[in-house]
């Protein structure tokens, strides 16, 4: 099911190690709940890739803690944190 190929994707991409954790937490943060994102943190995700960044927030809504997350506002809210970062870093300093 979807979550072997995210748990494949994670591990063949090496996913988990690509990131530092404080900014996984702001990242998510600015997924799962209320919050920006910093140009740092714009830059390692990134850098971290749109699949390993789909394939992690996936596996995440797949924990029962989210169960009661709406996925389609999560989803949206992935697009845009990816189409934001990819502006700012896109974009000249």
């Amino acid at each position: 099911m979807a979550t072997k190929e995210n748990d494949q994707n994670i591990k063949e991409n090496n996913c988990e190690t690509k990131m530092g954790l404080p900014y996984v937490l702001e990242a998510f943060t600015s997924i799962f709940k209320t919050g920006s994102i910093s140009n740092k943190c714009c830059g390692d995700l990134v850098v971290l890739g749109k699949v390993c960044h789909s394939a992690l927030v996936k596996r995440t809504l797949e924990n029962l803690l989210f169960k009661d997350l709406c996925p389609s506002k999560i989803i949206a809210k992935i697009i845009q944190t990816w189409n934001n970062c990819l502006a700012l870093i896109d974009s000249p300093s």
